[in-house]
C-alpha cells in the first residue's frame, strides 16, 4: 500500500530506537488488521467455495466510493452511510454469485476470467459514475491520541478496533451459529453436508454476501488510511491480499491473519525505517512469500494438495 501516511516518527520523550520500534508495533498492528479483514474474506469464500475471487478488492472499491458519494454528495449521517453501504456491497456480492459465479464455480479458469473481467468493469464504471479526477474519502474520527509517548491518529486506532471488531464477528459466526456450522460443513465437504441437507449453493451463496461485506468494510476503513480515491485503487490491496492468503494458505482463515500480520509488519518496516523506498514494500512482501513457498509450498497453515488420479 504506497500510499499509506504513517503517523508521526517520533515524540521528544522517547528516544529515536524507541520510538521507531514503538512506530513499527502501531503500524503493524494498524495494518496487519485492516489485511487481515480484506484477506480473510477472500480466504473464507475460497476455503467454503473453491473460488478464487479476483474482483474481491474491486467490492473495496466500490465500498470506498459509496461512503464517498453518501457522506460528501448527499450528506448522509456517517453511520447510517457505513450501515447502507456495507449491506449493499454484500447484497451485490450475493446477487454477483447468483447471476456471474454460480454456473461457472466448478471451472476454475472461467471464474478466474469471469472475476477480472468484473474488476475491470467495476473499475472502468468509476468514471462516469463519480468522475476521473481523485477524490478524498471521509475520515470517522480525527484527532490523536498518545499512545507510548508517540501521537497516533484516532483514524488508525478506530480502524484496529473496528477491524478487531469484525474478526471477532466472524469466528463467532463460524464457531457457535448453526450457520456457521454449516459454512464449515460445507468447507469440509460439500457431498456429506448436502446429505445432511445444507443447501450448499445457498451457504456458497451467504458465504460470498459475508465475505464482500468484509471487503466492504476494509473500503471503509483503508482509503482515508492511503489518503485517496481513484479508479485503479483496487490493483495494489488486490496484489496484496493475494500475498496473505498465499502465504497464510489458501483457505486457512487462521493463517490468514498470521500472515497478514506478518505482511502488515513489512510494510510498517519499510514505510517507517525506508520512507524514500515505501514503493518497496509489495515487493519485499512477495520476496518473503516466494522464500516461505519455496521452504513450505503449502504456505504457513495450508494442506498439500493431492496429486489427480486419472
Amino acid at each position: 500500500m504506497t500510499g499509506f501516511i504513517p503517523a508521526l516518527f517520533w515524540a521528544p520523550p522517547l528516544g529515536i530506537k524507541s520510538a521507531v520500534i514503538a512506530n513499527i508495533i502501531v503500524m503493524t498492528l494498524v495494518l496487519g488488521s485492516t489485511f487481515a479483514i480484506l484477506a480473510s474474506g477472500m480466504a473464507l469464500i475460497y476455503g467454503v467455495g473453491r473460488i478464487i475471487n479476483l474482483a474481491h478488492t474491486a467490492f473495496l472499491m466500490v465500498a470506498a466510493y459509496g461512503i464517498w458519494f453518501l457522506t460528501s454528495m448527499q450528506h448522509w449521517n456517517l453511520t447510517q452511510a457505513v450501515a447502507v453501504t456495507v449491506v449493499g456491497t454484500g447484497l451485490l456480492g450475493v446477487l454477483t454469485y447468483r447471476f456471474l459465479l454460480n454456473r461457472i464455480r466448478e471451472h476454475q479458469a472461467a471464474v478466474l476470467l469471469m472475476t477480472v473481467a468484473l474488476g475491470m468493469a467495476i473499475q472502468e464504471l468509476t468514471v462516469p459514475l463519480f468522475g476521473s479526477f481523485p477524490q478524498t474519502p471521509p475520515l470517522l474520527m480525527r484527532g490523536s491520541t498518545l499512545i507510548l509517548g508517540i501521537p497516533v491518529r484516532d483514524q488508525y486506532i478506530l480502524t484496529l478496533g473496528i477491524a478487531i471488531g469484525a474478526l471477532i464477528l466472524l469466528w463467532l459466526l463460524l464457531s457457535k451459529t448453526k450457520m456457521g456450522i454449516a459454512i464449515r460443513a460445507t468447507a469440509q465437504d460439500p457431498e456429506v453436508a448436502n446429505l445432511m441437507g445444507v443447501s450448499i449453493s445457498k451457504i456458497l451463496m451467504i458465504t460470498v454476501g459475508i465475505g464482500t461485506a468484509l471487503a466492504a468494510v476494509a473500503g471503509i476503513l483503508l482509503p482515508p488510511l492511503e489518503g485517496g480515491l481513484s479508479q485503479y485503487m483496487w490493483l495494489p490491496p488486490l496484489m496484496m491480499v493475494l500475498v496473505v492468503v498465499i502465504l497464510g494458505g489458501l483457505g486457512s482463515l487462521k493463517g490468514t491473519y498470521i500472515a497478514a500480520f506478518f505482511v502488515g509488519l513489512i510494510e510498517a518496516i519499510v514505510m517507517i525505517v525506508w520512507p524514500t523506498h515505501m514503493y518497496l514494500s509489495q515487493a519485499f512482501a512477495m520476496a518473503a512469500m516466494v522464500i516461505v513457498l519455496i521452504v513450505r509450498p503449502q504456505g504457513m497453515f495450508g494442506t498439500l494438495f493431492e496429486e489427480e488420479k486419472l
